[in-house]
């Protein structure tokens, strides 16, 4: 069993003020798409009927779709700053309501630029849609992109997400890729905005060979080179309660990732039906030089099969992820709520947060036999004195609601506290409601989750 090192204990505590780096993201987003606008304002120097009120229409939707597929893909380029400052749920958060609105101007474009065509030229819609697609240079690839970017729509639905696995679901994502590429074209051969304008034209081929380049480094070369220099291998399997494992891994110049307590990485392992893909597992115990461990609770095949993996199977690392870490902390008071195997990366942190903060740990199973890790939680609270409370639903008289009067009875002066959250999607969103009836602030509840 690792034990908890005093060191980390009794590190310096500093004070740190809110990030500014999402609103600086967020005004970046936004004055680029002022930008667009401007764009399509010099270009028009007049607007006269409704031919050109819907064409007019058509070209801002379709100068936004552009830009808005361009932001979408950038958010997801993993890029480290953004990823580490941000979290990875947040950006996930901004993606997925970036692409709903992406899809809509990608489909008001499109009504637009047709029925205005059709009014000007006199023809029916369903004429001026072959006419379109089929004469007009690009066009053809740009409706295949429009097919792929509404089937992506499609599939990221709630309802259909429930009836995938993670790995199906991740790989038609790619699809997003290709639908950008075929669209790209159409906007320079056919945007009024674009044909003659080479500033315009410079502008946009900027924008997405640097998004492109940012995709092509941060999500694939990057992975490649730190899997061949640091060749990490597993060491050990062990089993922490039923259906859960820690898988240990070996490996050189750890160091040189950076990981910090609370960040994830994705792991592809080098096994039969595993090697093809590249699942998220946090940390469940500070990184070392030379070890790092993940604790995972057979929820899928994928997972399950992590428990029959062999000392010395190879590994390809993506990482580190997430902002889910102690420099998200700014009070003195600390509450690790967790549920499940969401305990995983409030371990880590359990064990490194600086030793003035005072911690309290909550964390709830369904059994007793469920509460794994529980040997190294007992001996981490005893190092920095720290108050440790665990919850099971069965048996009933063990079990605590979670409420914010529930949590107000265990911790009085809980508003006072910073709160890292991580467990089950039904648990975390009643600790978010018991939480701000308990008076926390929204911005002091951290959280970050691993769902598709």
């Amino acid at each position: 069993m690792p034990h908890p090192r005093r060191g980390a204990v009794r590190s310096r505590f500093r004070r740190r003020s809110p990030s500014l780096v999402p609103l600086l993201v967020q005004g970046v987003i936004w004055a680029g798409a002022a930008g667009v606008l401007g764009l399509w304002w010099t270009g028009t120097t007049s607007v006269v009927g409704p031919p050109d009120w819907l064409t007019g229409a058509g070209r801002i939707t379709g100068l936004l779709a552009g830009y808005g597929c361009a932001v979408l893909v950038a958010l997801m380029a993993r890029i480290p700053l953004l990823d580490h400052r941000l979290g990875t749920d947040r950006l996930a958060r901004w993606h997925a309501m970036g692409g709903r609105y992406t899809l809509s101007l990608v489909l008001a474009h499109t009504l637009l630029i047709v029925w205005g065509y059709s009014l000007a030229s006199h023809s029916g819609v369903i004429r001026e849609t072959t006419t379109l697609v089929l004469d007009y240079p690009d066009m053809f690839k740009a409706t295949a992109a429009f097919l792929l970017l509404s089937g992506t729509a499609i599939v990221s639905a709630r309802a259909a997400r429930r009836r995938m696995s993670y790995e199906t679901w991740h790989y038609l994502h790619f699809a997003t890729y290709l639908a950008v590429f075929l669209a790209f074209g159409h906007q320079l051969s056919n945007g009024a905005d674009f044909v003659g304008h080479r500033p315009a034209q410079l502008a946009w081929y900027t924008l997405y060979l640097t998004v492109a380049a940012l995709i092509a480094w941060y999500r694939f070369l990057l992975p490649v080179r730190r899997s061949l220099r640091h060749r990490l291998r597993v060491t050990d399997i062990c089993q922490e309660a039923p259906g859960v494992v820690s898988v240990h891994l070996t490996g050189r110049y750890l160091t040189e990732l950076g990981a910090q307590s609370g960040q994830f990485f994705r792991w592809r392992f080098q096994a039969p039906g595993l090697w093809w893909t590249a699942s998220p597992y946090s940390l469940s115990a500070p990184p070392l030089p030379h070890r790092l461990r993940i604790t995972v609770k057979a929820a899928g095949g994928h997972s399950a099969a992590l428990a029959r993996l062999r000392p010395g199977t190879r590994v390809w690392v993506e990482g580190p992820y997430g902002g889910f870490t102690a420099a998200r902390s700014s009070a003195d008071k600390v509450l690790l709520l967790a549920g499940g195997v969401g305990i995983t990366p409030l371990r880590a942190l359990f064990e490194t947060l600086p030793g003035e903060i005072k911690v309290t740990l909550i964390y709830r199973v369904r059994r007793p036999e469920d509460l794994a890790l529980r040997a190294e939680l007992d001996a981490i609270a005893a190092v920095r004195g720290a108050a440790v409370h665990y919850f099971v639903s069965e048996p009933a008289e063990y079990s605590c609601p979670l409420t914010a009067r529930a949590l107000k009875g265990l911790i009085p002066d809980l508003a006072a506290h910073e709160v890292y959250l991580c467990g089950p999607p039904g648990m975390t969103e009643a600790a978010r409601r018991a939480l701000r009836g308990a008076g926390v602030p929204r911005r002091s509840v951290h959280h970050e989750s691993f769902e598709f």
